[in-house]
């Protein structure tokens, strides 16, 4: 698999911070109520209760099928999924909402002083009003300046996340293939794939030598 094709579906994972939010289906709207018919003379008996329906197991996974030399991942899912990815999204997050937040405070402040010029400009002499114009002016400046900067440090972010991520996953897709057996791993997140068995998808596989990775070494005993 070519790293470049791994790096763009890391990168749309990172980017969309854990995954778009699933909306929630709007209930079709309910037609207006009709009269209801006359009750009978006798009403009719109720309806027997009906037992819930089981919740049906969980279908286990898979298993990989034997001799397969092709098999698939799914770089979105293993970045989401694992330990490193889960960090990574949090730092990502972190940095977003800090930044939302300051710029949140600017765009207050231009607010209040808008409003100050705008409820009040007329009573102010020329001094005053004219240097409050200008602190607008300069807020707005300064607004926009920091946007773009902001969203710079973020993207810079992103990549950093990213290719971290990529050097510590790069490797073990090598050892899982060479485990299983694998001459061809195909990447899932391309939506070249039609159709396969999931037996063939390694992502558990990635994910699993992906934490072990981050998990303490055990002391020896004594």
């Amino acid at each position: 698999m070519k790293g470049s094709t791994l790096a763009a579906s890391v990168a749309i994972a990172a980017m969309t911070l854990g995954g778009a939010p699933v909306l929630a289906q709007q209930p079709p709207a309910q037609p207006p109520a009709q009269p209801r018919p006359a009750a009978p003379a006798q009403p009719a008996a109720p309806a027997p209760a009906q037992p819930a329906a089981p919740t049906p197991a969980p279908r286990p996974p898979e298993p990989f099928p034997v001799g397969s030399k092709v098999a698939y991942i799914q770089p979105q899912l293993i970045f989401q999924q694992s330990a490193d990815g889960k960090a990574a999204l949090t730092r990502v997050n972190a940095l977003v909402q800090k930044k939302q937040k300051e710029g949140e405070d600017k765009a207050k402040a231009l607010q209040g002083n808008q409003q100050k010029l705008q409820s009040g400009g007329s009573v102010m002499n020329e001094a005053a009003r004219t240097q409050l114009e200008r602190e607008i002016d300069r807020q707005q400046k300064e607004i926009e300046r920091f946007q773009q900067d902001a969203q710079a440090e973020i993207n810079e972010l992103q990549q950093e996340v990213q290719n971290d991520f990529l050097k510590k996953v790069n490797p073990l897709l090598i050892e899982v293939a060479k485990e299983k057996g694998i001459e061809l791993l195909l990447n899932a997140d391309a939506q070249f794939i039609a159709w396969a068995n999931t037996g063939l998808d390694l992502s558990a596989d990635v994910i699993k030598k992906l934490d072990a990775q981050k998990q303490p070494a055990t002391p020896p005993k004594h």
